[in-house]
């Protein structure tokens, strides 16, 4: 039988931790600001691509953001309950949403569609509204096709006093490749929809196409505003900009074994070892986030060097080879940070998948427990 080793570890982790270090959210968004001359929405959907919506928030607009944006009326709603008064604005809803409680919060809404302005137009209060154009990608926002109705209709709308059209929006599909030349058509488009809408009377302040990749390569694509997300926690889609990664994740080693050659690890017996080596436990897994698939490339950082994961990943806890040094339990294990100190990122655990760095950092389980490093300056707000 392979023995448990009876290796322990006074200090080190004590429990699996997710660790946000709003310093490095400070700077990106600053070099995000610096990328443009028009305003930045700091998008902060989704919990803050999972780096927790109101610290991301508070910190973006410290640094250079001046508004807020969000899918849900939900996640606008929890910004207003957190404190923060700047505009924000939600552009993913239902036709019957609760867009008096929009209003009564002050939360801006897009409007995809006729049927979504008259649901808007019909709450109490006057709204204010982005209209919201498919710049190309069969997905949100309105079909170009409807989109000179769309445009009257809201200026009908505006005329009565039922919603004020403060903006236009839309989205581009390919803007990860600054040369793909879907991105030229979303451009035309965009500018074809502003036309349209400035000739039914129409004066939007705010037009806003660039989401994070484009702001950082395309400034023909910078209107009056940029939104920006992903960039804000340390991805970008494009690939040309160095931006700091803000999300740590560390776990103990709750156990550790020394294993014989041909020892069969996990689940379907997947991996055997292939030498003597000692074997540690980390009890994290898909029901974390770690993606299942991952398995056989993940690394993570024991010691100050990589080591491999080993057999499957399982639902609640996965297996490193540590080699001949092995470790202690209770020892540290970082699956994935920002990379300075050679654990691997985020973006290597999207590669490792099979996915993008967004699916990685927004999968991370509610059950892990999250600290959050401010910026000196911000440590009052936290």
């Amino acid at each position: 039988m392979n023995g448990l080793a009876v290796r322990t570890s006074a200090t080190g982790a004590s429990a699996p931790r997710l660790t946000i270090d709003l310093a490095a959210v400070a700077r990106n968004t600053r070099t995000l600001a610096e990328a443009t001359s028009g305003e930045l929405m700091a998008v902060v959907k989704a919990d803050g691509f999972g780096h927790g919506a109101a610290d991301v928030a508070r910190t973006a607009l410290a640094h250079g953001a001046t508004r807020l944006g969000v899918t849900t009326l939900a996640e606008a709603v929890a910004l207003r309950d957190a404190g923060l008064v700047v505009p924000v604005l939600s552009w993913l809803n239902p036709v019957d949403a609760d867009f008096a409680t929009a209003a009564e919060h002050d939360v801006e809404v897009a409007v995809p569609s006729l049927a979504h302005l008259a649901a808007v137009a019909a709450a109490p209060g006057r709204q204010r509204v982005h209209l919201h154009l498919d710049a190309g990608m069969a997905r949100d926002g309105a079909d170009p096709a409807d989109w000179p109705a769309l445009c009257r209709a809201a200026r009908r709308a505006e005329t009565r006093g039922e919603v004020e059209v403060v903006g236009v929006m839309g989205h581009l599909g390919c803007a990860d490749d600054p040369a793909d030349g879907c991105n030229a058509v979303g451009r035309t488009r965009f500018a074809w929809a502003l036309d349209a809408a400035h000739a039914t009377g129409l004066r939007p302040r705010d037009r806003h196409l660039a989401a994070t990749a484009a702001t950082l390569t395309d400034p023909r694509s910078h209107h009056t505003m940029s939104r920006v997300g992903a960039g804000l926690v340390g991805i970008d889609p494009s690939g040309t900009t160095a931006l700091e990664g803000a999300m740590t994740l560390t776990a103990p080693l709750v156990q550790v074994r020394r294993a014989r050659p041909g020892t069969a690890v996990g689940y379907g017996h997947a991996h055997r070892t292939d030498r003597a080596t000692y074997l540690g436990l980390v009890p994290l897994g898909y029901a974390d986030g770690l993606p299942r698939i991952a398995s056989s490339g993940a690394e993570v950082l024991v010691r100050g060097a990589r080591r491999p994961v080993v057999g499957r990943i399982s639902m609640d806890q996965l297996v490193v080879d540590l080699g001949e040094e092995g470790a202690d339990a209770g020892e540290c294990v970082t699956l994935f940070g920002p990379g300075a100190a050679g654990e691997p990122t985020v973006a290597e655990w999207a590669t490792w998948a099979g996915t993008i760095a967004h699916e990685v950092v927004t999968g991370i389980g509610a059950r892990v427990p999250r600290r959050a490093r401010a910026p000196r300056h911000l440590r009052s707000l936290a």
